[in-house]
């Protein structure tokens, strides 16, 4: 595949920046329309957009040159050509993670709340990123057939030729992180969306696991992975993130529940309150009536009385 979108003069404008530049631009159209529609600020959403992705790019780029200092150590200038490739996305989480707090902090805004906003940006510019990879002719997977390629049924035939490198067909792994990614943000739109009850952290928490259960998978075809001696980075960070989040959306949501269970327990105890005093004020009626039923008997039986004594005396 030819990484050169086109040329003007000397300047060669690539197609792995324009993927990223498109994955940037659908990012904060969904951002914005989602700040919208929970009542924040445009411009809050715009400022976050604005240094989230150029830390979080810088963050890639950092995470990605430390893994391969023998390759920058002859050409220190190749570290800023971004075009030619190089971004590693976990660098990318950890560095927009860490830019979202400190931005949080600032405007005294609720961190989760800010995470859940950007997730299925997030993941949408993955999958619309990873083709920058593709024209790039880099992570890929191991050598495999034609006839394999084929048989899958969901590799486009486009890809499957774009996959014939120096002869040899390699497994699309950039296309299944791109599939997986698509299914992911679907998966977060149709949790936002659909379940009312979603608690501020549980989206965030969500597309981490979702993202570091599929990429583990991947990771293991790729043969371009940053290792630490025989261990595949990715794999580590992925597991590690993976685990941190099933138990803080655990956490999240057994707190919040808890806390349900404590104002249904008062509203419990509040009711059987009102059932005596109600009680209290039918028998305090009952009394009464019963003083006034007895009063009346006594005066029925006085006048009864005085009534008799009349006539003996006029009798007499």
């Amino acid at each position: 595949m030819n990484p050169v979108m086109f040329t003007i003069g000397k300047v060669e404008f690539r197609w792995y920046s324009f993927f990223i530049l498109i994955a940037v631009i659908i990012g904060f159209i969904l951002a914005i329309r989602e700040g919208k529609r929970k009542n924040i600020d445009k411009d809050l959403i715009f400022d976050l957009g604005f240094y989230t992705v150029i830390i979080g790019i810088l963050g890639a780029r950092i995470y990605y040159v430390l893994f391969n200092l023998k390759v920058y150590q002859y050409d220190f200038l190749e570290i800023f050509r971004l075009w030619n490739g190089g971004l590693a996305i976990h660098g990318g989480i950890l560095f927009g993670l860490l830019t979202i707090y400190i931005f949080s902090k600032i405007k005294k805004v609720k961190m989760l709340d800010l995470t859940d906003i950007v997730a299925p940006s997030l993941i949408l510019g993955q999958a619309i990123g990873r083709w920058g990879n593709f024209f790039n002719s880099e992570a890929y997977g191991p050598v495999t057939t034609l006839t394999n390629l084929k048989n899958m049924r969901i590799i486009p035939d486009f890809v499957i030729k774009g996959m014939k490198i120096d002869g040899v067909y390699y497994h699309p792994t950039f296309y299944y992180e791109c599939l997986w990614c698509l299914i992911g943000f679907i998966l977060l739109i149709l949790v936002r969306n659909l379940y009312k009850k979603i608690k501020s952290g549980q989206l965030t928490y969500l597309y981490l696991m979702w993202y570091s259960l599929g990429r583990f998978f991947i990771e293991s075809l790729r043969t371009d992975s940053l290792m630490i001696k025989n261990l595949k980075v990715a794999q580590l960070i992925s597991v590690l993130l993976f685990v941190v989040s099933l138990v803080l959306f655990l956490l999240v949501l057994f707190k919040k529940d808890k806390e349900v269970e404590k104002k249904e327990e008062k509203v419990e105890e509040v009711k059987p309150i009102k059932k005596t005093t109600n009680s209290k004020k039918t028998s305090t009626r009952k009394t009464t009536s019963k003083k006034t039923t007895g009063t009346k008997t006594k005066k029925k039986t006085t006048t009864k009385k005085s009534s008799t004594s009349k006539k003996n005396k006029s009798k007499s």
